[in-house]
């Protein structure tokens, strides 16, 4: 009996509670991602700790889920599906439970990354065992519930973080995974226990395990702190940078001749997964840069607060959660290929939107194109998942899954690092165009003349051209983000034609 055949006796009701139980718990982990975004400021206050030491929350948190993504692959085969899907959501839990009580830094990153580390397979394994759990012919239905999980969880992220800190305290944003942890946990020992998987005794590759620490550490390092340190004019930098492409380097090479691999490169031989994961690297990069950004520039420059900044961004989740249905019903009769072409174009057209926004927009007009995003996300998002596990072997889908998830989650982190610094680097040059092309002696005597002091004048000058500066660099990386996703739409096409219906385990290559 094929190992990742039907579970007979999952159906009806109990077929969806199941796939309800698979899609929050995955939910809950995305949205771990961004809720603490918002509330640094109030974590940072609380903790008498500094800004930049407070990013450390969200960061040690992405690093650890990072580095435990792709041993999904290795955890399910050695242990099981469900048993490590279990596990994961109550060490989750309990280091939420840490986090919420934590009363020093040191203490909240250190849970933070047993949050990351338990957290980690909880988005590849929901993933693995939707498929494991659907007919065929009703996987694609399956996927498109998870993606939407997965796409409005960053959404309501910042709203909820938001919210809980303004309105109680920061330590409740970890307290809220409680029930939802331990709920989906008890359903998925319920319900789940016929569709565990086989296990064997596999050797842990340590060299491998140790490589991969070792380079996602030193990478993860050089985007949080490359900003910070002025990128590769600090010594320091250079090294994280160094460690990080050497470490690279040696841990590919000792994984593809590692008999017992701690993860399984050589799924990237599928054509139909490298290039399915390369378009969606490309696609969630320039998406999670764009989500970054927008907040930030709605605060600094527009004088939105954050609460208002997140329900601006969250006008995209109307329609992420409208289309994500329809759009997994479409992928099974028409060539997904198509699907996630015209999703990415159209992202790359909502993105060329913003590139010529101004200072004076009003509510509508920023919102508009989020609105249109919201329908764009599940076209792109859905049919890659699908194609690219659609192309490997059911024994390969956890593997396929964790690796998948893991270059999403750094393509995310990367997008971000490189927004941010394009947009503060191009808002200087431009500020130092606009100065030496502006009047200041005509504007200035202009100010004097209605009543203003010659300081406040000035600083007024100053803050105005600052403002324009910022908006300016802005567009400049929109329109940069608009390029990244033509370029993604373009490459999907050299995948081969996938066959429709399938999507696990189907071998499309």
């Amino acid at each position: 009996m094929n190992n990742y055949a039907p579970i007979p006796n999952l159906t009806g009701g109990r077929l969806l509670l199941a796939a309800f139980v698979l899609a929050f718990a995955n939910f809950m982990v995305v949205l771990d991602m961004t809720i603490a975004n918002v509330s640094v400021p109030h974590i940072t206050g609380s903790l008498a700790v500094s800004a930049s030491q407070g990013t450390w929350v969200i960061t040690s948190y992405a690093v650890a889920e990072a580095i435990c993504v792709p041993l999904t692959g290795w955890l399910a085969g050695r242990f099981g599906t469900v048993r490590i899907f279990v596990i994961s959501l109550f060490g989750f839990t309990l280091f939420s439970v840490l986090c919420g009580l934590s009363t020093s830094l040191e203490m909240l990153v250190f849970c933070r990354i047993g949050q990351g580390l338990f957290g980690g397979p909880i988005m590849p394994l929901s993933q693995t065992l939707l498929m494991r759990i659907f007919p065929p012919e009703k996987q694609s239905q399956a996927m498109g519930m998870w993606a939407m999980t997965t796409v409005v969880g960053p959404i309501l992220g910042p709203i909820l973080g938001g919210t809980i800190s303004d309105n109680w305290s920061w330590h409740w944003i970890f307290f809220i995974n409680i029930p939802v942890g331990i709920g989906c946990a008890l359903a998925a020992m319920r319900l789940l226990k016929s569709a565990e998987t086989a296990t064997n005794t596999l050797k842990i590759d340590r060299g491998g395990l140790m490589l991969l620490i070792l380079w996602i550490g030193a990478l993860q390092l050089m985007l949080d702190l490359g900003h910070e340190y002025d990128w590769f004019n600090h010594p320091f930098i250079v090294i994280l940078a160094m460690i990080a492409l050497i470490g690279l380097i040696v841990f590919t090479i000792w994984e593809l001749t590692e008999r017992h691999p701690v993860v399984n490169i050589q799924i990237f031989k599928y054509r139909g997964f490298t290039i399915s994961v390369l378009a969606l690297a490309f696609g969630f990069g320039a998406f999670f840069g764009s989500i970054v950004m927008i907040p930030q520039w709605l605060q600094v420059n527009l004088g939105y607060t954050a609460t208002w900044a997140g329900y601006l961004t969250a006008t995209m989740g109307f329609g992420s959660l409208l289309m994500s249905p329809i759009v997994a019903k479409l992928a099974t009769k028409y060539d997904q290929r198509a699907l996630a072409s015209f999703g990415l174009c159209l992202l790359g057209g909502v993105t060329l939107m913003r590139a010529f926004w101004t200072t004076e927009a009003d509510f509508m007009a920023l919102a508009l194109p989020q609105i249109l995003q919201g329908f764009a996300v599940p076209f792109f998002f859905i049919p890659l998942s699908n194609m690219a596990l659609a192309s490997v072997l059911p024994q390969e889908m956890a593997s396929a899954a964790g690796l998948m998830n893991f270059l999403r989650t750094m393509a995310g982190a990367i997008g971000a690092s490189i927004a941010v610094t394009l947009w503060d680097d191009h808002a200087k040059v431009a500020r130092s165009e606009m100065a030496g092309s502006l009047h200041v002696d005509e504007v200035q005597n202009t100010l004097l003349q209605r009543g203003m002091s010659p300081e406040s004048s000035l600083a007024y000058i100053s803050s105005l051209v600052d403002k324009e500066a910022s908006t300016l660099s802005a567009n400049h990386v929109f329109l940069i983000l608009a390029m990244v996703f033509v370029f993604a739409a373009l490459i999907i096409w050299l995948c081969p034609r996938p066959k429709s219906g399938v999507t696990g385990g189907g071998h499309a290559h």
